[in-house]
């Protein structure tokens, strides 16, 4: 199958690039830039739209095994390629969680057999993510896990966690860490704070973040390891992310895309959509995670998807369960930062695309020669107000109901196969 886009803004990540051009698409992968349509291929006219690589999304939760009734694989799915999200690697925080190749091997064929767009898989670092036995790390590796991490489920004891990560130094496997001190941020709902206070909602402070951050990054100067941080949120973990990669640590971080564009004001009366771990920070916080972003200092923006349904959310704010759903917002929402002009289309795809798939060692998010044509094509300038019940995951709590955005996806493609079609994209010549 031979495909030809033409009228394109091709929006290139690795280049830094944004221009208009055309993209020769044959068995699943780009094999042309800038050439004339090869004979019998499919032309797609574009009619100046953005093309850029898929989002690799680096987090995603899945409800199954466990919670299926909240995200299965297949609705997932289909979010992802709504949202232009070709790639999503999901986290082991299931029931049971994923901690041996067998529950592994089990999810990959459920993956494979329920989605349209491309799943890889996160292994629990311990066994039972209860933090005091390692998991099959070795075995989990051959099964397909590309990193291993207990999510919010922070290891506390500092022997066990330089345990695992010697041993994951020695098969090279990456460390995904959630730095938030669990001492302090257990039962905290919002950021401490005048605002914290004047809610009267119990808060946690930026430092259990900083804290729970240098000690892994201490951990990591002993052991060597390979490590990511799933979310760095605060101005004052920035010097410590900075010193670590200036000092040679194979370290990078990443941040939600709801710590990116919201803030604490925007819990406003209650709203449980808000309630997010960690939590909403501060707008000076946000505004320098932001420029982090921007720098390159963070590597990955994500979503941080998070179903939770209704019963889970219609509590009181500091009861209800944490986390919002991102997979279909996350394009949108990052329009945010390029029309409020803090980053270029490139900057965003280098942090959205290019960065994760490297640190996972894949090959998409590029859209050089010989790379997979896993492919999205959006209008940036397309303005629409969001309606949580048209969202195609099971789950609909997502922080932006009823807000107006930027930014539609028109169309999808895995390997070159179209996997999403928005009717009034009107993109095929």
């Amino acid at each position: 199958m031979m495909l030809h886009f033409h009228n394109a803004r091709l929006i290139d990540p690795e280049a830094g690039t944004e221009a208009t051009g055309t993209l020769n698409v044959e068995d699943g992968r780009i094999v042309a830039r800038d050439a004339p349509a090869p004979e019998g291929a499919t032309r797609v006219d574009c009619r100046g739209r953005c093309l850029a690589p898929g989002i690799v999304d680096l987090g995603v939760q899945v409800g199954e095994p466990g919670a299926r009734h909240k995200e299965s694989f297949r609705s997932a799915g289909r979010a992802a390629a709504a949202g232009g999200v070709t790639t999503f690697i999901t986290r082991p925080d299931t029931e049971p969680a994923i901690d041996t190749p067998e529950s592994l091997e089990f999810l990959r064929r459920r993956a494979s057999a329920e989605t349209v767009v491309n799943i890889r898989h996160m292994a629990a670092l311990t066994r039972g993510r209860a933090g005091r036995e390692m998991a099959e790390i070795g075995f989990l590796m051959d099964a397909g896990a590309v990193a291993f991490t207990d999510s919010d489920r922070v290891v506390r004891d500092t022997k066990v966690l330089s345990r695992c990560l010697s041993y994951a130094r020695s098969l090279g496997a990456l460390i995904v860490g959630h730095p938030q001190e669990p001492g302090l941020s257990a039962g905290a709902a919002v950021t401490s704070g005048k605002f914290a206070s004047l809610r009267g909602l119990p808060g946690v402070s930026p430092m259990a973040e900083r804290m729970a951050f240098d000690r892994d990054m201490a951990l990591i100067e002993m052991t060597g390891a390979r490590y990511h941080a799933d979310q760095i949120t605060c101005a004052r973990t920035l010097p410590a992310l900075e010193r670590a990669k200036k000092n040679g640590l194979d370290v990078t971080a990443g941040v939600s895309i709801h710590h990116l564009t919201l803030n604490e004001f925007d819990v406003g009366d209650y709203r449980t959509f808000f309630r997010l771990t960690p939590p909403l920070r501060t707008e000076d916080d946000r505004q320098a995670v932001v420029e982090a972003v921007a720098s390159g200092l963070i590597d990955v923006i994500c979503s941080m998807h998070t179903p939770q349904d209704e019963e889970s959310k219609r509590l009181p704010f500091e009861e209800a369960a944490p986390g919002a759903v991102g997979l279909e917002t996350l394009l949108p929402a990052a329009m945010r930062l390029y029309h409020g002009g803090a980053m270029s289309l490139a900057q965003l795809w280098r942090a959205l695309a290019l960065n994760p798939a490297r640190r996972l060692g894949l090959e998409c998010g590029r859209l050089a020669i010989g790379a997979p044509a896993d492919l999205v094509l959006f209008d940036p300038d397309a303005p629409f107000v969001l309606d949580r019940f048209a969202l195609r995951s099971k789950s609909k709590n997502t922080p932006f109901d009823g807000a107006r955005m930027e930014g539609k996806v028109l169309a999808t493609w895995v390997a070159g196969r179209r996997v999403h079609d928005r009717e009034d994209a009107q993109c095929t010549a």
